[in-house]
């Protein structure tokens, strides 16, 4: 009798065991996601970005690539533990990494410009020419009035 509630504590201890292990293994623990990109992503970013000129932080081309590697990290380390990407704790990293690092950056390089003159002008000059000789055009005309009855 002791031997078989033994053997019966033991396999439920072994069910409890394999329920709280499994989970992490065989699917996402989104705790240990963001520790992992915590720990490996945003170390490498931050090291990265303090090699680079503070100066830089702002210049797009400087950054660029030191993003990209974070991104890269970020979906490498969600494949291998079976994570969705994009998801929240990406989001939340990304907006902190930002909040952090780029926050005194101008809008300057997103804002919209004006095209240059070359390709502005043709846009403006065709219409007015048009407008113009159309304008003439029934000017002249009006004052012809032969064979109008």
């Amino acid at each position: 009798m002791a031997l078989e509630s033994a053997s019966l504590l033991r396999a439920g201890l072994v069910l409890l065991m394999a329920a709280l292990v499994l989970p992490s293994v065989s699917g996402c623990s989104i705790r240990h996601y963001e520790m992992v990109i915590n720990e490996f992503c945003l170390t490498k970013f931050e090291m990265d970005m303090v090699g680079l000129d503070r100066g830089l932080w702002c210049s797009w081309k400087d950054t660029m690539e030191i993003y990209e590697g974070t991104t890269n990290c970020t979906y490498q380390l969600a494949l291998k533990m079976d994570c969705f990407w994009p998801n929240q704790i990406v989001d939340r990293f990304f907006i902190q990494i930002h909040q952090i690092y780029f926050h005194d950056c101008a809008l300057t390089g997103r804002l919209l410009h004006d095209p240059p003159t070359s390709i502005l002008a043709p846009f403006i000059a065709v219409p007015v020419l048009i407008t113009l000789l159309m304008t003439a055009l029934v000017v002249w005309r009006s004052k012809r009035t032969e064979g109008v009855l």
